[in-house]
């Protein structure tokens, strides 16, 4: 067993394990089949929500989260009265919401349409932002959207968020930095609100990526044609096995190249390949549900990163307040 294999399972087993009793809350829009969901499990996270509409996703959530409350349908008639009683919290009571909203219209594999409706659907995230008034937010989507006419939509976002109430800070993090044997370049928001002592900030990449023939103990090839993989959508673009896997596509499997052959990735290997680990159940359409997935394992390094943050806010919290009750001994003295 590789490495990964060991990472994956003790991952994996983290999310299995019982949440402690102030274990951090998250909530998860536009959830997906759960990627972003395990990530923050194996970070030992208390997830009290989800909403995704798409029924094959929504159908693999519950697969895989019996447990977590799910929202299946529109987000914007997902009332803020209807979430907060769904999550069981009050206003200010959440520690994170966490959004991947739809990314096609920025995305550079698609045509980049500035008029595409999904482009606003960040806008039911900031509604929601502002209901559950959380402690953090984090909110993903493509590289893409700071790249040529999409930065007007970047800065509007960014601006919209801070609006609500938020030291917001973005950065394109890559997940083959964060223990995931695949190359997938991601934008990361990560705010915090107003009235806590506390600095938005990303967490700091590992030196070493990982490459595929470490991550998934394949053999070394016989020389009849290089070794590595390509995907069909990008024109074949080749990678060598020794690096990082190429983008998980939604509608095609990679193309692996080894020893002599080619065959396309099975399920399982690119299950692996986005991080999750095997004992998460797939049904209908995983190809495209991995594809459009966060990592696993780089989610749980965010929410890793994020339960710092939390604890700084409160240990800050915590230290005024001490300041404060000294401060008022004192003046009762005199």
């Amino acid at each position: 067993m590789s490495r990964y294999s060991d990472s994956l399972s003790a991952a994996w087993a983290d999310h299995l394990a019982p949440r402690e009793a102030a274990a951090p809350t998250v909530v998860s829009l536009f959830a997906g089949c759960g990627g972003s969901s395990l990530g923050y499990s194996m970070a030992g996270f208390s997830e009290r929500l989800a909403v995704e509409w798409d029924d094959k996703a929504a159908a693999t959530f519950r697969a895989n989260f019996p447990d977590v409350p799910l929202f299946h349908g529109d987000v914007a008639k997902l009332s803020i009265e209807d979430a907060l009683a769904r999550s069981r919290l009050g206003p200010g009571d959440l520690d994170v919401l966490d959004g991947s909203p739809p990314c096609q219209g920025f995305s550079t594999a698609g045509k980049r349409d500035m008029a595409d409706p999904r482009n606003v659907l960040f806008e039911e995230y900031c509604r929601l932002l502002r209901g559950f008034r959380p402690r953090l937010l984090v909110m993903e989507n493509v590289s893409g959207l700071v790249k040529g006419k999409m930065r007007l939509t970047f800065v509007t976002i960014l601006r919209k968020l801070k609006f609500c109430g938020y030291r917001v800070s973005a950065r394109l993090l890559n997940a083959m930095y964060f223990g995931v044997p695949q190359s997938r370049q991601r934008l990361i928001f990560v705010g915090v609100r107003e009235d806590l002592s506390a600095q938005s900030s990303h967490p700091l990449a590992l030196r070493q990526a990982m490459g595929l023939r470490q991550a998934m103990g394949l053999r070394r090839g016989w020389g009849r044609i290089a070794d590595g993989v390509k995907n069909k959508q990008f024109r074949n673009r080749f990678r060598s096995l020794d690096l990082p896997c190429v983008t998980l596509e939604k509608t095609h499997p990679p193309i692996l190249c080894e020893g002599g052959s080619e065959r396309e990735l099975t399920l399982t290997e690119c299950a692996a390949i986005g991080s999750f680990p095997p004992g998460f159940t797939w049904g209908a359409g995983a190809y495209q549900q991995i594809g459009n997935s966060v990592p696993p394992l780089f989610m749980k390094a965010i929410a890793v990163h994020l339960r710092g943050i939390l604890r700084a806010a409160s240990d800050a919290t915590m230290t005024g307040r001490a300041a404060d009750a000294g401060a008022s001994i004192q003046a009762d003295a005199c």
